[in-house]
């Protein structure tokens, strides 16, 4: 019976759900629903952050590698904690946005999370540049041409790149670098994209319809499947 409440749960909702966008009078029915989820969602927030003590208080308490970025990050979580939820310095009070401009919260993000975000992406640059030179090599052909596609993209992406081929005639426009980088992109890479996304999308409907008529029963705990 354990089993069978969580099994009958999950079929009685996803069929819904699916009856909910195909059936127009059953369309509120699912928004109902998608709002239960948003409410368990905040559950789930709570959880992970719970989660994130713990792991770091259990790290600080047995003295493990690189145990002093674990007090920066308690320190971090309890202070974004502490302006966020008592709204420190926000013009509006207590009953304004939390994102509202001149909150603590909101400074924090702008002059402390977005500078580090910035400084993460300009060191992945370096990560990237340094990944492509070990992948790139013209070993075979498709690495050559995975190479040669690569350079015109990148080079479209630059001033240089419009320089080297400003002095081609508008007739011939696609053979200049940032046309050919965008066509590219439009063309071989959306295709790919989209065969990917096509992909995807094939895999979660079976993964739906599994979860629905109980074959994939993992989410209950155990190993078994159907």
């Amino acid at each position: 019976m354990k089993r069978q409440i969580p099994l009958f749960i999950t079929f009685f909702v996803g069929t819904l759900l699916i009856f909910s966008v195909f059936i127009p009078p059953m369309e509120t029915l699912g928004e109902n629903f998608t709002l239960f989820f948003d409410i368990i969602a905040v559950f789930a927030f709570f959880l992970g952050a719970g989660n994130l003590v713990r792991v770091h208080v259990s790290k600080l308490r047995k003295r493990k590698a690189d145990w002093g970025f674990s007090i920066v990050t308690l320190i971090g979580f309890g202070f974004m904690l502490f302006v966020g939820l008592l709204k420190i310095g926000n013009p509006g009070g207590i009953a304004a946005d939390v994102t509202a401009p001149g909150s603590w919260f909101q400074e924090m993000f702008n002059y402390v999370i977005n500078p580090l975000q910035s400084t993460m992406y300009a060191l992945l640059a370096f990560f990237v540049a340094s990944a492509s030179y070990r992948a790139f090599r013209a070993k075979n052909r498709e690495a050559t041409i995975l190479l040669m596609a690569a350079f015109v993209i990148l080079l479209g992406r630059t001033p240089l790149g419009m320089m080297l081929t400003a002095w081609i005639p508008d007739s011939l426009s696609i053979f200049q670098i940032p046309n050919m980088a965008v066509w590219i992109m439009n063309s071989f890479n959306l295709a790919g994209q989209r065969a990917i996304l096509i992909g995807i999308s094939l895999g979660v409907v079976a993964m739906s319809l599994r979860l629905i008529l109980g074959v994939e029963r993992t989410y209950l705990g155990g190993d078994d499947s159907g």
